[in-house]
């Protein structure tokens, strides 16, 4: 006897009434996409619930790719045994005797086929009752259990599992549509691109690249940040915008105080272009409030002034160390700290506006005509896709 299946459990999408068909579609379907390496393994969705056949793998690597997708509220590994006493008493001995240092136990027996003749209070007896009987040094303890046996009597079979590990919760990706990340390459968007997917957004990415101020180290950094956020949901379409031609406009052409909050907006608008190209209906940032001279409230009444579309902003009620911690546990704060500057590290004003005005920034804009420019770069734009590794190389080939 051994482990056989994985049991998937839902979170939220249990909640979607009538439209929950297809959100358990969409994570079945991202649950077939990171077993893509698996293709004997089946993957069957029925009464509440998802379960994965392993067909004898090593369940520890699947466990973990499942633990890493959107729309999981939990996992277990279990037993599959037909419905009938004898076959569910010998597979719940079986998963007591897998967990380690185990003093106490209680047994959580579900009946999802009501026809089964014992009802779910007498089958936690009976079980719990058989358990203590076939070990030594046991007992129940239904409050705090060293482990829980769960069982679940379903139509035609019986799954059978004892630890339950967690998983991220959330939506999952490709649920909500599109939103395009502003990626720079710091710790902020990473992170917020990582919380817009867990909303069951697809994401592509915008990067904003000013050569020879920014290097191509800079721009490969960006590939490596997309390709971590890539576990967690979808491949992801990187737009690379040439940037220098208009960032040098801009500090040349404007006042310095003013130059970031001109920058932004500029940014603004080609996302709002590209993301109008691409048939995507929201921007998505690693702007949090407070932070930088970019981020007050005047300065993002200011800088939202230029696109209608929604602004998704994860970070905005986070602290600087709650960032920090997140982008450590999805894995992508090492990579953002390698000393490769982006284009808003370079040409920082000194003492940029923190309170700067709608009416005084489109006077300053009226001044110099910056559409050329823009029209400039979106026509120059690279798209680059991430998805596997060896996507990624090739990318960086082209690249350097």
């Amino acid at each position: 006897m051994q482990y056989d299946h994985i049991l998937i459990r839902y979170g939220e999408i249990s909640l979607k009434g009538k439209n929950i068909k297809s959100f358990i579609n969409k994570l079945h379907e991202n649950v077939r996409r990171q077993l893509k390496e698996y293709p004997d393994i089946k993957v069957k969705s029925m009464q509440g619930r998802m379960f994965v056949l392993l067909n004898g793998h090593n369940p520890e690597p699947i466990m973990n790719k499942l633990k890493n997708i959107f729309g999981i509220h939990s996992l277990s590994l279990a037993i599959k045994v037909d419905s009938e006493m004898d076959a569910i008493y010998e597979a719940a001995l079986y998963a007591l005797q897998q967990e380690k240092s185990v003093q106490t136990f209680k047994v959580i027996a579900r009946r999802v086929n009501k026809k089964f003749p014992v009802g779910s209070m007498e089958l936690n007896k009976k079980i719990g009752g058989y358990l203590l009987r076939h070990t030594e040094g046991t007992t129940v303890d239904v409050h705090h259990p060293d482990v829980e046996i769960r069982v679940e009597v379903r139509h035609g079979a019986a799954f059978v599992m004892a630890s339950k590990e967690y998983g991220l919760g959330g939506l999952p990706v490709g649920t909500a549509g599109k939103s395009l990340l502003m990626l720079s390459g710091g710790i902020d968007s990473p992170v917020a691109g990582y919380l817009a997917m867990k909303r069951g957004i697809q994401l592509e990415a915008i990067h904003f690249h000013s050569p020879p101020y920014t290097s191509e180290r800079a721009k490969q950094k960006v590939l490596d940040l997309t390709k971590q956020l890539t576990k967690y949901g979808h491949s992801i379409r990187v737009h690379i915008v040439p940037f220098t031609k208009l960032q040098q406009e801009i500090f040349r052409e404007m006042p310095h105080s003013y130059a970031m909050t001109i920058m932004r907006r500029i940014m603004f608008k080609i996302s709002e272009m590209v993301s109008a190209r691409e048939n995507i209906l929201s921007i998505t940032t690693g702007e949090s409030l407070g932070q930088v001279a970019s981020q007050t409230m005047e300065s993002l009444h200011t800088i939202n002034e230029v696109t209608n579309y929604p602004i998704l902003r994860p970070l905005v009620t986070m602290d600087k160390q709650e960032v920090i911690e997140l982008s450590k546990e999805i894995g992508t704060y090492e990579t953002s700290i390698l000393p490769y500057e982006d284009c808003c590290t370079i040409f920082v004003p000194k003492s940029p506006k923190t309170r700067p005005r709608r009416n005084k920034v489109n006077e300053l804009e009226s001044q110099y005509d910056f559409s050329a420019s823009m029209a400039e770069a979106v026509e120059g734009i690279e798209v680059v896709t991430i998805d596997s590794q060896n996507e990624i190389e090739e990318a960086f080939e082209d690249l350097l």
